[in-house]
């Protein structure tokens, strides 16, 4: 197998719309290499990036995928990312390994919702992305409008085409070089006059992208004001300077399906996409931050950004190598939980095909298999010289089933299903719930926890039934009051005595529960004191007026009274309940509920239908900001209204707004809602009576 040196390899994710042509893209470069024999489709699932069978089913990509290209002694590895929003975590952990984004931009299109939100984490990491336009051979495609797009919608964007397309649709023949001023024909890209009805839209074209070059290029841009025409090396070195430091944003065009654009495509992703080795990241030793420049000479410092667990090979982690050489057979500790492990297997991917490596040098990207316990996220590094790289942060889920197992053998192995089900995708998150008595399966939208649903029951041999989870909501007291009970039990042998004397009072958001004894005279002896708390702790975990967990609450014995014989630990247990529960009913008992953060990002055009929905949710807006040209609306919301919110939104934009929801804290819910909250309960009870 051919090695790489650092130099010559590039590292790009693949990013955009569903449905822009990443997967198509992929396959096209695979087979334009002629790295596969036989071109696949994403239709009929035969693509080498879409193996996994759900992907298959559905037409879309669910997982990342690496896909290496050999192409003029570089290697580039393609992340193939999907586009469907619900499975943003994948673009993540890609662009956590990736140097730069290739942006895929449907030609009909143009900028799509998707294409925004890639355009924004590219901007937060602060990646360089280059445009290719594709589909240019579809009916109504239109670069021009394309182009306009991404420059209207996109924040800080300065998009320069690199390119120009030769007819669009049916007419399209193939592309301009804005650099090389030369026509490229066909898929083999046969170098042609530009055609005379487009000279003077390719020069205006031209001088643009020359501008670009040259302001990113200190002297460049003296020599250009100085009215020196610049030489296609120089403009080659501007743009890639430009690029680097994500001032540019080129655009190129063509045909994915159609293999036209391709074969300029790929010498510009190796000229303007940053080796590994142009950059570092920032990681560290201890207490200590190193720069860390993909230096092969360096200390062995690996990220683990993928784990598979597959029932034939066992488990599978993608890394990417920031620093050093791996050896096979080499030793690395695991730096999260400082064990040692052996690195008997290591390979290249390409879609689900592992070929065996010898080493993985900085920069590249490899898999190691049969790590036991070796998690997305962690850090594989030398054990003489442990360096941690930050994990990538991953969003909060937003959407949750409640699972149960559908039979008994299921629920034997439901929860190694579910956690092995985490451990490959750090957007899933399995909840139990104390409150509601449920695991909640959360994820990022319908379809995210449908996928997981599927794959326990195809991957893992489990089956699950799945419902809306119930609201965790919380029991409380609003004010002091007291009560007693006597617990008597007279049967035949010894009886059962005990009294006791309690006083609940409100306590402070968040402070628990506290349980206080005010008993003197030993009225009751303190060997009983633990039997009544007991008791009361009991009460708390089962709820007092919806069946719901009781929070910041003080109970305080101060009297009761005991019998020499018949007063034991089980009657102090009773009376502490039941004592309980009647001075909880007395203190104005309210039910809690769980409000939550939400922060949503729309189009402007859409804020006022945002806001006034927010009204029927009982939301709270706490203040608004301007985002180019779209609105984040921040507000307060209870959980009990936006479990489905996620499809209400699309429906209200279109789409093209996204949010994201953190728990703030629990509040009194409106006695209206109470009353029906626990009238519901109390039909419960008497189902399952």
């Amino acid at each position: 197998m051919t090695k790489f040196r650092t130099d010559q390899i590039r590292n790009l994710a693949l990013l955009g719309h569903s449905g822009s042509g990443k997967t198509s893209l992929a396959e096209a470069l695979l087979y334009k290499t002629k790295a596969i024999s036989r071109l696949g489709r994403v239709e009929d699932g035969s693509t080498v990036a879409d193996w996994d069978p759900e992907e298959q089913r559905r037409g879309i990509s669910i997982n990342l995928a690496v896909v290496p290209v050999e192409y003029d002694s570089h290697k580039l590895n393609f992340i193939d990312t999907p586009g469907y929003l619900d499975f943003v975590g994948e673009v993540v952990s890609a662009l956590h390994v990736a140097e730069a984004g290739l942006v895929l931009v449907d030609a009909v299109a143009g900028c799509e919702v998707g294409t925004e939100l890639v355009w924004d984490r590219l901007e937060e990491l602060g990646k360089p992305r280059i445009f290719f336009v594709n589909k240019m051979d579809r009916e109504n495609a239109n670069f021009q409008r394309a182009v306009e797009s991404l420059r209207s919608t996109l924040v800080g964007a300065k998009v320069v085409p690199l390119q120009l397309p030769i007819g669009e649709a049916d007419s399209f023949k193939g592309v301009i070089s804005l650099v090389t001023m030369e026509a490229y024909l066909g898929p083999d890209g046969t170098p042609a006059p530009i055609p005379e009805n487009m000279r003077d839209e390719v020069e205006a074209a031209h001088q643009v992208m020359v501008e670009a070059a040259a302001e990113a290029d200190d002297d460049l841009i003296m020599k250009y004001l100085d009215g020196e025409e610049l030489t296609p090396e120089e403009v080659r070195h501007g743009l890639h300077i430009g690029v680097k430091n994500c001032a540019i944003a080129p655009v190129y065009c063509g045909s994915a399906i159609r293999d036209m654009g391709l074969e300029r495509l790929l010498p510009a992703l190796l000229r303007y996409v940053p080796a590994p080795n142009e950059h570092s990241i920032t990681a560290t030793r201890g207490e200590a931050q190193v720069e860390l420049t993909n230096d092969p000479n360096g200390p062995v410092a690996l990220s683990v950004f993928r784990t598979i667990i597959d029932r034939y090979v066992g488990r599978m982690n993608y890394v990417r190598s920031f620093s050093g050489v791996l050896h096979k057979d080499d030793r690395l500790m695991n730096v999260r939980s400082g064990k040692e492990e052996r690195i008997a297997n290591l390979f290249t991917a390409r879609g689900k095909d592992l070929q065996p490596l010898d080493e993985l040098t900085a920069g590249d990207i490899g898999v190691i298999t049969k790590l036991d316990d070796v998690l997305t996220g962690d850090t594989l590094a030398s054990a003489n010289d442990l360096l941690t790289i930050a994990p990538p942060h991953y969003p909060q889920p937003l959407y949750g089933v409640a699972v149960t197992p559908a039979t008994k053998a299921d629920s034997a192995k439901m929860g190694q299903a579910l956690a092995a089900l985490t451990e490959e995708d750090p957007t899933l998150r399995v909840e139990s719930v104390a409150a509601t008595k449920q695991n909640v399966l959360q994820g990022m939208g319908e379809t995210h926890v449908d996928v997981a649903v599927r794959r326990l029951e195809q991957k893992f041999g489990v089956k699950v039934d799945t419902s809306v989870p119930k609201v965790s909501y919380h029991e409380t007291v609003s004010r002091t009051a007291s009560a007693q009970y006597r617990h008597k039990k007279q049967t035949g042998g010894a009886g059962q005595f005990a009294e006791v004397h309690m006083r609940v009072e409100p306590l402070a958001s968040g402070a628990g529960f506290e349980y206080v004894s005010e008993v003197f005279g030993g009225a009751i002896s303190g060997v009983f004191l633990p039997s009544i708390e007991k008791g009361v702790r009991q009460v708390m975990e089962q709820g007092v007026i919806a069946g719901y967990p009781v929070v910041d609450v003080k109970a305080v014995v101060y009297d009761g009274k005991e019998h020499p014989v018949d007063s034991k630990d089980i009657a102090f247990q009773t009376a502490g309940r039941e004592v309980f529960k009647l001075a909880m009913q007395q203190a104005d008992p309210v039910l809690l509920e769980p409000i939550y953060r939400i922060e949503v990002t729309v189009p402007e055009e859409y804020m006022g239908d945002v806001m006034s929905d927010f009204n029927t949710r009982r939301g709270r807006v706490q203040g608004m900001e301007q985002k180019g040209n779209r609105t984040v609306v921040r507000a307060l919301v209870p959980l009990a209204e936006v479990m489905r919110y996620g499809t209400d939104l699309r429906s209200m934009t279109q789409g093209r707004g996204v949010y994201t929801l953190e728990f703030d804290h629990y509040e009194p819910v409106p006695k209206h809602l109470t009353d029906a909250i626990v009238a519901n309960h109390k039909v419960e009870e008497s189902e399952h009576a």
